[in-house]
Formats: C-alpha cells, structure tokens, sequence
C-alpha cells in the first residue's frame, strides 16, 4: 500500500497517510478559498486509520466554522501552513494536497461547490504556462 508523507513550510510538522479513500477533489466552496487564499482546495480524503502525525502535533492550531457541519481547518502556528484536519464527524481527515512532499498515487476527479466559483476564477488550462518565473520583457 502507498505510503505518501507532508510537512508543513517551516518543516516543524510532519504526517504521513497510508492509501486514501479514493477522493481527491478541487473545492470551490468559500471558506475553502478564504482558508487557502486560492480559487480552490486540492484535497484528499483518508479515513482516520489511514492517518499519522510523525512530528510537532505541538505546533497545530484548529479553527471550526460554528455553523458547519463539517468544515474545519488546522494549520501550523510557526509558519501558518495549512495542515490536515479531521472532519468534525470524526470519519475523515483532509488532507490538502499541497502540503504532501511525495507524489500520492492519485488524482484530482471532481470540482465541488463549482457553482460557488470565484468569479475570476480562470482554468488554469487556459493561461499561459511557464517553466520558471518569466523575465520582463523591454
């Protein structure tokens, strides 16, 4: 079975996962772009057993939206990292994909809450592509 680790920026927190639940999807919903500062969440799902903190559990901090159902985040309070959470049922931990320094063996399938969408939100298969950070031009 696929074994994928992460860590956080300031590399104080580290997990591991162990498989996942086959989902790994884009989020378009507003509080996922409010807590990644981006036009979506990339995540996977893993159930519990599937998941381990290796490193700095101390370093976590946790924030619940009071009216979610499911909704949460965590983040690392030395370089604020956003870091996996288990949802508020206790049946799931998420894990943004981001945050994983290995490839996990799976693939984005879905876009949920699309019709949530930032309104520039722009595919990214659409924009023109670099390979490193362009030059200016004179």
């Amino acid at each position: 079975m696929k074994k994928s680790t992460g860590s956080c920026l300031c590399g104080e927190v580290h997990y591991e996962i162990t498989g996942s639940l086959g989902v790994f999807q884009y989020c378009h919903c507003s509080r996922c772009r409010k807590f990644t500062g981006s036009a979506h969440a990339a995540n996977i799902i893993v159930a519990p057993n599937q998941f381990e903190w290796l490193q700095g559990e101390e370093f976590l901090a946790r924030y619940e939206v009071p009216d979610a159902r499911h909704f949460a985040t965590s983040f690392c309070t030395q370089c604020g990292s956003s870091l996996p959470w288990k949802s508020q049922s206790d049946k799931a931990v998420i894990i943004p994909a981001g945050t994983l320094d290995d490839d996990p063996d799976i693939r984005p399938f879905q876009n949920i809450f699309y019709g949530s969408k930032a309104d520039w939100y722009q595919n990214a298969s659409e924009l023109i592509k670099y390979d490193e950070l362009p030059t200016k031009k004179s």
